[in-house]
């Protein structure tokens, strides 16, 4: 009989401000994770083997993210992808307003038939952010999926911070600060209009926030200065800045790498960003493709060994 799992006791959690103890041993742990990450090799993603499967999800258990690379290619991408994530556990798809019909987006550099011009489908740099920052608290994104048909000819590398690793560092700067990021009007995104007519309301809610299912860390991010704003209390203002130093000064655990062709990166939602690029000209010079894929529910814990 399938149940979801109560929510944590405060006391056992080490997300409560008032766990030292819990908080203690949970840190050591994550920060003894290793920086470094070696890749998962598939022999195909659309038919993930099981012992392919709980690589990934080892990985993911240990620091949020893992990085993979198949062998074989598909002519239908966005298929072997939505196996992949149905093998992986993920199956809640979010229907962003740029993505197919099948739920998988191909980000390239292209018009959006939008109103507004979204950075992703560009060649300039994407900030550090969380996915689906802007969605409502009942839809937000807790895991997604990349995969690189085509890299650029230049340029287009990503960095990765664990969401969990960035709370470390804010916690351990200030724990006040925790308290002013679980606030539930800490963040909010402006609405957004296409075609004079609003598509999504004013969003409001905390950066971090741990899950009643399952006591899980999320969080929720954008590092963009404009169309995001604040609480507008010191705690708030200070606890903002210090994630904006902390991008800028660099940490030892974010991850930095250029998906070659066949690679992909699955996640539970943690911090990236993407360098600028250049495309090649023509066809045959590299026009950098990416497929992805978000969904609502986390990926599941590896099985114990």
């Amino acid at each position: 009989m399938s149940h979801s799992a109560d929510p944590l006791p405060q006391s056992a959690s080490p997300f409560a401000l008032d766990a030292a103890d819990a908080y203690a041993g949970w840190r050591r742990r994550k920060l003894a994770t290793a920086a470094r990450l070696p890749v998962v090799e598939v022999d195909d993603v659309g038919r993930l083997s099981d012992s392919e499967r709980e690589a990934l999800l080892q990985q993911c258990g240990e620091r949020n993210f893992a990085l993979f690379r198949g062998r074989t290619g598909h002519v239908d991408v966005a298929s072997a992808l939505q196996a992949f994530g149905r093998r992986m556990g993920l199956l809640d798809l979010d229907q962003n307003l740029c993505a197919e019909d099948s739920g998988v987006t191909a980000i390239t550099v292209k018009p959006t038939a939008t109103d507004h011009t979204y950075i992703p489908y560009t060649s300039r740099p994407l900030g550090w952010h969380t996915d689906g920052y802007y969605n409502a608290g009942s839809h937000q994104v807790r895991a997604w999926l990349l995969y690189c048909a085509q890299p650029a000819a230049e340029g287009g590398a990503n960095e990765l911070l664990d969401h969990e690793i960035a709370y470390i560092r804010v916690r351990d700067q200030n724990p006040e600060w925790i308290r002013a990021l679980m606030a539930p009007d800490a963040f909010t995104i402006p609405l957004n209009i296409e075609g004079g007519e609003q598509i999504r309301p004013d969003h409001g809610g905390p950066v971090f926030s741990v899950s009643p299912l399952d006591g899980s860390l999320h969080m929720r991010y954008s590092a963009r200065q404009r169309n995001v704003v604040w609480k507008d209390d010191a705690a708030t203002r200070d606890a903002a800045a210090f994630l904006l130093d902390l991008f800028k000064t660099g940490d030892d655990h974010i991850f930095r790498h250029r998906l070659q062709a066949g690679e992909g990166i699955v996640s539970n939602n943690v911090l990236h960003r993407r360098d600028g690029f250049r495309d090649g000209a023509g066809d045959a010079g590299g026009k950098r493709l990416i497929y992805r894929a978000r969904y609502y529910q986390r990926l599941p814990l590896p099985k114990e060994t």
